[in-house]
């Protein structure tokens, strides 16, 4: 799914350099979350692990994360969400 890239600076909603949130979703498994902490840090180097957030889903199968990465432009949010959701181990990003 290719994100439009036709909205003007001016009109975003979102102001660079900022910290985004980005949730994923996928199953709960042994390196899991230490491959979505070096997918972040390929975009932020100086991302904090401790500042994951994580919701295991109620049967404890899936496990949701919330990486709040520093972004600097709409093309690197773009790729952010590019790498996660093309990842194997992701079965959702929003």
């Amino acid at each position: 799914m290719d994100l439009p890239r036709d909205i003007p600076p001016e009109q975003s909603l979102i102001e660079y350099p900022c910290r985004f949130p980005i949730k994923v979703m996928g199953a709960n498994v042994e390196g899991y979350v230490s491959a979505m902490v070096a997918v972040a840090r390929a975009f932020d180097p100086g991302f904090d692990e401790a500042t994951v957030e994580h919701r295991p889903s109620k049967a404890g199968n899936y496990l949701g994360l919330t990486l709040t990465v520093y972004v600097t432009s709409r093309e690197q949010l773009d790729e952010v969400y590019r790498t996660l959701t093309t990842h194997p181990m992701v079965k959702v990003v929003l």
